[in-house]
């Protein structure tokens, strides 16, 4: 779940300016590289450093326009020739759950949810090793180590919360960061025991946090971005009605695409 969130480097301005409500220093984009889920393909990304005392406004607003965040910048996919990454967004109050998603619920039944400030402990960070190691050994994020980690949770210029999950037994099970925006909750970033990985922990955190949403009386749980065809995201697609962001706005997924159940999430 939300594997695509990666460190942005740094760049200089592409345009001055601050658009989206003055919560924004600068606008610039990443260098082409190779791309992780389209094969043959290179990505690029539009990047705004969130700051200021109406970043979580200004954000609020991007969000709603496909943008996502990473640590303390706003980023979009703006790739050659390429438009597959659409931002994804579940509907809270119109979601049920499937049959298979029904399965998930119960091979987790003994998953309990905290949520927590965003700070970076001991605890998590091994299992985000363990999991990089298992899951993602050859990513971006492989060899970040005990500050880098402490960057992804803390650095934010929005209200940024864990929700850390444990089993029956008390073991630590998965957590996920998420930010709370103004019309829902966002997941940021997701990593799980990788012996668990038979259990569907990504669909399960991401089933807890709808719950979550629907208490805090929230419309949206923001998924990140979903790539048709892609297997890596086809699991986001299990989430229905789930509205993705293109030209024309938010619009519902055709019933027809995506969401095969892929149990390794």
């Amino acid at each position: 779940m939300t594997s695509e969130n990666r460190p942005l480097e740094r760049q200089a301005p592409a345009r001055a300016g601050a658009p989206f409500g003055g919560g924004l220093s600068f606008l610039g984009v990443t260098p082409l590289r190779r791309c992780p889920y389209l094969p043959g393909r290179r990505e690029r990304s539009i990047v705004t450093a969130l700051a200021g005392p109406r970043a979580d406004l200004a954000y609020d607003e991007m969000l709603r326009g496909g943008f996502r965040r990473s640590h303390l910048a706003a980023y979009r996919p703006a790739c050659p020739g390429c438009r597959a990454c659409v931002s994804a967004r579940v509907c809270v109050n119109a979601f049920t759950p499937s049959r298979s998603l029904r399965r998930v619920i119960a091979r987790n039944a003994g998953v309990t949810m905290s949520v927590m400030p965003a700070l970076a402990r001991p605890d998590h960070h091994a299992l985000f090793q363990r999991y990089l190691a298992a899951r993602h050994p050859d990513g971006t994020m492989a060899s970040m180590g005990r500050e880098g980690y402490g960057a992804l949770v803390e650095e934010s210029a929005v209200e940024t919360r864990l929700a850390e999950f444990r089993s029956s037994g008390g073991r630590l099970y998965g957590v996920c960061v998420f930010d709370i925006v103004a019309d829902g909750l966002s997941a940021v970033y997701s990593f799980y025991e990788p012996l668990r990985v038979k259990d569907s922990p990504g669909s399960y955190m991401i089933l807890s946090l709808l719950g979550d949403a629907r208490e805090r009386a929230l419309p949206y749980l923001y998924l990140g971005y979903w790539i048709d065809g892609c297997d890596k995201m086809d699991y986001k697609a299990r989430f229905r009605p789930l509205e993705v962001h293109g030209a024309d706005g938010w619009t519902i997924l055709d019933a027809r695409e995506g969401g095969q159940d892929v149990s390794n999430h």
